[in-house]
């Protein structure tokens, strides 16, 4: 506690992440202030409270409670790169239309392009990613199945096949899989995480109040190098745990019981990310990075680049890099290529090597950050595989198309063992083609394409691969 100030201010709830305001920097790296939106609860302690922690900081808020710019909103439903794109379930639609809200006040009413210029001005938003809202999540903010981990890798709830919310959740990932990329121009990266059921065995539904509460281990915190998950049962818990550790090496992974009696938290629809909020830190040094991908090359140098900017200034930069958890790392000096960017090589290295590594920046004020913020107890790795002879094995395959029977739009999963140019065609029972998938590059590891069957005549149709002599095919029935 000789680390912790308390502010002495009025409340209403314990939903902090909900009714603070968000920070935002001018000019990526500049000047800190906040934004507070109209909260969408009859809690006006709450929705006052973010001014006790602006004034005591010393930090400029911004309000959007006046017209043109009133707008509510929910910190639970809002979550951002950092780069400019945001994700929201379409809650956000749905306050903002100009109805009643049933406790008095009229929701601000705001078209969704409105929506879109407000959070554009205010908080810097020039892609707004919005998602169907999920049936059995009563309050329906996206941090109750989701969160993002980096810049370009989502951490996504799973219930079992059919279970509660689970096909609007996979509906959803497929949507934004399909529609947008990362700020990398690549596809986002999914980890699932499991959903853990009531001590009944129940998982969420109808009618809401749920039949079990909403347990969720995406409902996470981070805080620099440490992150707070909420934890329910062992039997769940230890897989939860294992993929954090997996997914986030060298961080601190802390769980918090959110389901015991008598602090049953999960219970009210919230655990640890709805209770907390985060103030950034004055004087940021950003450091951005896309992890290097396993790779087949043994021969040519692996180029580390990262995106580094400060507000005085990046006085220099380096790569760490090593083939063996316990060994020293290697120090590299990173060059200044422009824009903001830094690169360095590390050698290449024989097939079957797991490189480990890391990035780190010196503002020219002194300032100093790693990405991975643990480094070096935490690194980014990858592998160099083994190289695939393409004329002995087949280099593309199907996973399961679904949904199947397919009546509108329907996702193909394929699995490539290395890049290769190719088509992916339709056809009916006579071997007639009739609609042309794709056709062009089929890059490695697994991607996915999509077709729209509502404009076919029911039966039974066949989707081919072709990559170079190499077709492989698997059977569709249409409603």
């Amino acid at each position: 506690m000789n680390n912790v100030t308390i502010l002495d201010a009025t409340y209403d709830s314990v939903w902090m992440r909900d009714y603070f305001a968000n920070s935002v920097y001018a000019d990526e790296v500049g000047e800190l202030f906040l934004v507070d939106w109209i909260y969408n609860r009859p809690r006006p302690e709450d929705d006052a409270s973010p001014q006790y922690v602006a004034d005591y900081l010393g930090i400029d808020m911004y309000c959007t409670t006046d017209t043109p710019y009133d707008l509510m909103n929910t910190g639970g439903n809002y979550m951002t790169d950092g780069f400019g794109k945001a994700f929201a379930s379409e809650l956000i639609l749905d306050e903002n239309n100009g109805t009643a809200t049933g406790w008095g006040p009229m929701h601000p009413d705001q078209s969704e392009t409105e929506i879109d210029e407000i959070f554009s001005m205010y908080m810097g938003i020039d892609e707004y990613i919005k998602m169907d809202i999920l049936p059995y999540d009563g309050i329906h903010h996206i941090d109750m199945h989701m969160k993002l981990l980096d810049e370009e890798t989502l951490l996504v709830g799973e219930y079992p096949d059919g279970i509660s919310d689970g096909p609007q959740i996979n509906a959803n990932i497929e949507y934004v899989l399909s529609n947008f990329q990362s700020k990398w121009g690549t596809n986002f990266k999914v980890h699932r995480i499991p959903m853990p059921p009531s001590t009944s065995g129940n998982w969420p539904s109808t009618p809401w109040p749920n039949t079990a509460s909403y347990r969720t281990y995406t409902n996470s915190v981070f805080i620099n190098k440490t992150v707070l998950v909420p934890t329910y049962r062992e039997e769940y818990d230890t897989t939860a745990m294992r993929i954090y550790n997996e997914l986030l090496p060298g961080y601190t992974i802390v769980p918090i019981d959110c389901d015991n009696q008598p602090d049953n938290i999960i219970s009210a629809s919230g655990a640890l990310h709805c209770i907390t909020h985060s103030v950034g830190v004055n004087d940021p040094l950003l450091i951005s990075h896309q992890p290097l991908t396993d790779t087949y090359d043994d021969f040519n140098p692996y180029t580390v680049s990262a995106y580094m900017n400060h507000n005085q200034g990046v006085e220099s930069a380096f790569m760490y890099w090593k083939t063996s958890l316990t060994g020293a790392y290697n120090e590299v000096s990173m060059s200044n290529v422009g824009t903001n960017t830094w690169e360095a090589n590390i050698p290449a290295q024989p097939i079957g090597t797991r490189i480990y590594y890391y990035v780190h920046g010196i503002a020219a004020d002194g300032k100093e950050l790693s990405r991975p913020m643990p480094a070096p107890n935490a690194y980014w790795s990858f592998d160099v595989l083994t190289t695939i002879n393409v004329n002995e094995v087949d280099i593309a395959s199907f996973k399961p198309a679904f949904p199947n029977p397919a009546g509108a739009i329907t996702c193909i999963p394929v699995v490539m063992l290395s890049s290769a140019k190719g088509s992916m065609t339709l056809e009916d029972v006579t071997g007639r083609v009739v609609m042309d998938i794709y056709n062009g590059q089929f890059p490695m590891g697994e991607s996915k394409y999509f077709f729209d069957a509502s404009t076919l005549s029911s039966g039974a149709y066949l989707i081919r691969l072709q990559t170079g002599n190499t077709s492989v095919s698997q059977r569709i029935m249409v409603n």
